[in-house]
């Protein structure tokens, strides 16, 4: 809780400070698609990352007029060592066929997401949770 939603506010709430007025600015948050669903084991995880969610929204209103758009990037399962670290390889199979896509996500599809959101083009969405993630979530 303390480093995904508390952690994510203080970040937002200086960003929201230092970003000019006016000046187009982007924050980007970052939740899971677990967040959408119910897992054992995993209460404060969810809570954490759909409290980031909540609070993209919210902050996008309340950055009304100031031309900072504020969104959020909800990967599914990415391929990192984060994601092997201590996993079984039933577990990282059940992750690997859960989208339709049946594979697990690179940090390279996530990538140009972010890119956009965070460019020109982007200014038009706004307090939006985005999901990548293959198909994991329809």
């Amino acid at each position: 809780m303390d480093v995904n939603a508390t952690g994510t506010f203080l970040v937002c709430q200086e960003a929201a400070k230092r970003v000019t007025v006016g000046g187009h600015g982007r924050i980007i948050t970052f939740s899971s698609i677990f967040a959408q669903g119910v897992r054992a084991g995993y209460g404060a995880y969810i809570a954490s990352k759909a409290a980031v969610e909540a609070l993209t929204k919210v902050l996008a209103k309340e950055l009304r007029g100031r031309r900072i758009t504020v969104n959020c990037v909800s990967p599914g399962a990415v391929a990192t060592d984060m994601l092997y670290a201590g996993r079984s390889e039933a577990s990282l199979e059940e992750l690997r066929v859960a989208p339709v896509l049946e594979r697990l996500g690179r940090t390279e599809d996530i990538a140009p997401l972010v890119s956009f959101l965070a460019s020109d083009e982007g200014e038009w969405v706004n307090g939006q949770v985005i999901r990548i993630d293959g198909g994991t979530v329809i």
